[in-house]
């Protein structure tokens, strides 16, 4: 059986069943430290789609920008949802596979079936106040992103106008879930415990169950409280578009959220930092001509957040790069291995002062990222903010020596240590903005941070760096 490539050629398929393959692990010391060599020796080995193995259990990787295109804009051939994949249902999935839990949750990205369409429109209106610069939600969102930045910011330099910080744990970090405390519409600083959580959970570390079920308690409560006595924030957005949802149904969209605006956004806001400070890939021209979003997308095609997305699944069998891929096989499309594909990488031109936006950063087809453009101004508004409140900021290591952590699915830095010197006169946004009237700011409680467990531990960031 031959199979058509894109530049008119044309291989012979590989028909061996995927159970019958012995696949090299993907995730391996290699791939914590340089997943690039990872991607390429598999591309080298195998073409643009190759068998892996997921701490257990087989899986095809595509690594080919052409083929994970097809993949991701058709839904119908290649569509998500657990239920079509066979070896689950054949009972061949470990029961304690590590990636389990983080897929068995069903929210909105991984969920397929007859009943994903709604619960997407639904997402796309609940989020549409928050994602339309026009709309009042939208600038008082952008007010509430700008104080909550400068409020970390000046915690920061409590220590002093000059120091040493670590700029993921002190500001990439929580920022992002301070924004998501104020889309889900926690009551003043109760959300910060929560938020305290959702980043256990996202270290994956001892305490990362325990931390699950509170969160996933608190976030209960919240949408029961959300039904009683809806307001303007996403989880009653949510409700007015799909009033169907059950309590436990929302709770899980409103996890989904928090996970989406939080790892992901703080990834880009430190890898942006670093593409600045260490003046590749242009960022750092870009920044300069005041082009934020500009320089974030040449991250994006560089250092993407979000390496390889939730599993698909082939509907029949599929000639997919050199091999078969039969029903019901889970294929996980990489990002970060398209992005490298000869067939993208050389016809992106570096010299260009507006690179290309055809990267898969947020996907692509019907079920691109709802949240990118939610996503795109956090990270846009923080990294502003950093280059304008501090006069001088550099990388404390060498670009090279930076600690980075890989999973499944993100890549992101451990820490960011930077040193730096605050502005004489903070560049604080004026105090009267026409184009924000129809909307009141919400300004953070300082008495309230105080008293959280959130502020308690930067604090204790900043007492341990003195």
């Amino acid at each position: 059986m031959e199979s058509q490539l894109g530049d008119g050629g044309s291989v012979d398929l590989d028909d061996t069943p995927l159970e019958a393959m012995t696949p090299e692990p993907l995730l391996t010391r290699d791939y914590e430290t340089r997943p690039s060599l990872v991607y390429e020796r598999l591309r080298q080995r195998h073409g643009p789609v190759a068998p892996v193995d997921l701490l257990g259990v087989p899986a095809w990787l595509v690594l080919g920008y052409r083929e994970s295109l097809e993949v991701l804009q058709d839904d119908d051939a290649w569509p998500k949802g657990l239920e079509n994949w066979r070896a689950r249902s054949e009972g061949r999935v470990p029961a304690d596979w590590p990636l389990g839990p983080s897929l068995e949750v069903n929210h909105v990205l991984i969920q397929g079936g007859p009943g994903y369409p709604r619960l997407r429109t639904a997402w796309d209106t609940a989020l549409r106040p928050f994602q339309d610069p026009r709309h009042p939600q939208a600038k008082k969102l952008k007010t509430a992103v700008t104080a909550y930045a400068d409020e970390l910011i000046t915690l920061v330099g409590q220590a002093g106008g000059t120091g040493l910080a670590d700029l993921s744990a002190q500001f990439s970090r929580p920022l992002p879930l301070m924004v998501a405390s104020h889309l889900l519409g926690f009551p003043g600083s109760q959300g910060d415990d929560a938020l305290m959580d959702m980043w256990r959970v996202l270290d994956a570390g001892p305490d990362a169950e325990p931390a699950l079920e509170r969160l996933l308690a608190t976030l209960a409560e919240l949408a029961a409280m959300k039904l009683k006595t809806p307001g303007d924030d996403f989880p009653s957005h949510l409700l007015d578009a799909h009033p169907d949802l059950s309590l436990d149904e929302l709770a899980r969209e409103l996890f989904m959220l928090l996970g989406m605006t939080s790892d992901h956004v703080g990834i880009l806001i430190s890898n942006t930092v670093v593409e600045v400070l260490s003046g590749d890939g242009g960022a750092r021209a870009s920044l300069s001509a005041g082009m934020v979003r500009e320089t974030m997308n040449r991250v994006v095609m560089r250092k993407p957040p979000l390496v390889n997305f939730v599993p698909r699944f082939a509907t029949k069998d599929t000639p997919l790069g050199k091999y078969t891929i039969r029903a019901g096989d889970p294929v996980w499309v990489s990002s970060a291995a398209a992005h490298a594909d000869p067939v993208f990488a050389d016809s992106v031109a570096k010299s260009t002062t507006v690179s290309t936006r055809a990267h898969l950063s947020w996907g692509a087809g019907r079920r691109q990222c709802p949240a990118r453009e939610l996503a795109s101004t956090v990270a846009a508004v923080g990294v502003s903010r950093l280059f304008e409140r501090f006069s001088r900021l550099d990388l404390a290591l060498p670009v090279d020596q930076l600690p980075w952590r890989s999973s499944p699915f993100m890549r992101g830095l451990r820490s960011l240590p930077v040193r730096y010197e605050l502005a004489s006169v903070p560049d604080l946004p004026p105090a009267h903005d026409p184009a924000a009237e129809p909307a009141e700011p919400v300004l953070p409680d300082p008495s309230a941070r105080q008293r959280s467990s959130l502020w308690s531990y930067l604090t204790s960031l900043i007492r341990a760096g003195r």
